[in-house]
């Protein structure tokens, strides 16, 4: 057994998005973004608006990408396509040790973290936690696709109603949403480009997540029309519960107050609602935070499946487990790495590296939908981005424009993504003349 089957549907899809999205970021972000907005409520909400529109017009041009070659491996074989082996494989070197297993690192840094504040743990013991809870999604995930997306749309769908129904239960109930809250408080004196971008670092990867609904194409059921309407819908949905989010703690605490909490969600709850509710909300958060490391548990690993069946990387990778029809090796490899990460690192340091590293290779992704266009222009195109090639251009551009201002605002963290990228280079080129003399397993009963 050498192929995955197909056994997502739309429903699996949308919130494998929502669910992988939302993680920590919504619960801890905002506090930041309003600090590095000046203390302005509307540059702050603007700033989760741009965002959420770039992971949109991104979600619109990979939808067509998808529909019209829905593989294993999504924005690594759209890469591969246009721009050749070497950059695709550089993608997934540094999705495996950077983007997917820091995303999940971070996730699990955050929900240490986040148990502290229920039950005192020691740092020696907050990182036994971080490192059981990836093992946990490990475990699930090596044993079944379907068993995995159940436990997903289950979480998912607690997470995303309960920070709908506490963002509006703030919004109506708090004691900031009226002359003296956030309508009244007006943008500060000068707001820069590099201000709002360096704001924008944070909230981008609260919205980090949606592309890896890509990695599953090879796994969903009719994916010329399924993909698309999964990544553009789940996406879309994300940025009015964000908006909605956001809203809710401005008006239960303040924007002084919020900007200054590092627990905002638990913070604007218990303001409103008493300490037990904040401890209700922060178990939610748990529950949001395993969700979301869930879901890269079970997207990523076949980012790494498809590559090392192209040749370009560890051969049993391309296995699929004979009992349990997952890519089971590459799950383990991925979640091994994020244990280390999770020990090692911070909050801080781990999420700004997967932004900033992330965005170049989805500005990669981006461009590659002009590429297809004019080596496939006859090519059947189920879903045709909307907009083209203005869409897809915005994306790339402001893609781009991130990764910029982070070279120039924090040269030191860029240096490091750069340096991890390039020292892929040697190892593709091992991997590829190794795989050249290694023959692939051909499937049983071929």
């Amino acid at each position: 057994m050498t192929e995955l089957k197909r056994t997502l549907g739309l429903t699996d899809l949308v919130l494998i998005v929502i669910g992988t999205v939302i993680g920590s970021g919504i619960f801890i972000v905002p506090a930041t973004t309003l600090q590095q907005a000046g203390g302005s409520v509307s540059v702050a909400l603007l700033v989760w608006l741009v965002a959420g529109i770039l992971s949109l017009l991104g979600a619109l041009t990979y939808g067509e990408m998808g529909a019209m070659n829905p593989d294993a491996g999504g924005l690594y074989v759209y890469i591969r396509d246009a721009f050749g082996e070497l950059p695709a494989f550089l993608y997934g070197w540094t999705a495996l040790l950077v983007i997917a297993s820091g995303s999940c690192a971070t996730l699990a840094v955050a929900f240490s973290s986040y148990l502290g504040q229920i039950v005192p743990l020691s740092p020696g013991i907050a990182k036994v936690i971080s490192v059981l809870m990836i093992a946990a999604t490990m475990a699930l995930n090596v044993r079944g696709t379907r068993q995995s997306a159940d436990v997903q749309n289950w979480t998912t769908g607690l997470k995303a109603s309960a920070l709908v129904i506490m963002g509006a239960v703030l919004l109506l109930s708090g004691t900031h949403g009226g002359g003296g809250g956030a309508a009244a408080v007006s943008p500060p004196a000068h707001v820069s480009f590099s201000m709002f971008a360096t704001a924008m670092i944070g909230v981008l990867w609260a919205y980090e997540g949606w592309q890896y609904a890509t990695f599953s194409a090879g796994e969903t059921r009719d994916p010329q029309r399924t993909f698309p309407r999964g990544i553009i819908f789940g996406t879309a949905c994300l940025i009015g519960i964000y908006i909605l989010a956001n809203l809710g703690y401005i008006a239960a605490l303040g924007p002084l107050r919020a900007s200054q909490s590092t627990r905002i969600a638990a913070d604007a709850v218990g303001a409103l609602l008493g300490p037990i509710a904040g401890k209700i909300i922060a178990a939610i958060i748990l529950v949001s935070m395993f969700s979301a490391a869930n879901g890269i548990a079970l997207t990523a690993p076949r980012l790494y499946y498809s590559m090392a069946r192209d040749g370009v990387f560890i051969r049993k990778l391309a296995e699929v487990h004979p009992r349990y029809g997952t890519p089971a090796n590459a799950v383990v490899v991925c979640s091994v790495w994020a244990m280390v990460l999770a020990t090692t690192g911070t909050f801080e340091q781990l999420f700004t590296y997967v932004v900033f590293v992330g965005w170049i290779f989805y500005a990669l992704g981006g461009v590659a939908i002009f590429v297809y266009r004019r080596k496939q222009p006859n090519a059947l195109r189920p879903f045709r981005v909307p907009g083209y090639p203005i869409t897809p251009m915005l994306f790339v551009l402001a893609a781009a424009a991130v990764v910029i201002n982070t070279i120039v605002t924090q040269p030191g963290r860029a240096a490091l993504g750069l340096t991890v990228t390039a020292v892929g280079v040697p190892f593709f080129f091992v991997w590829r003349a190794y795989a050249r003399d290694v023959p692939v397993a051909a499937p049983p009963d071929a």
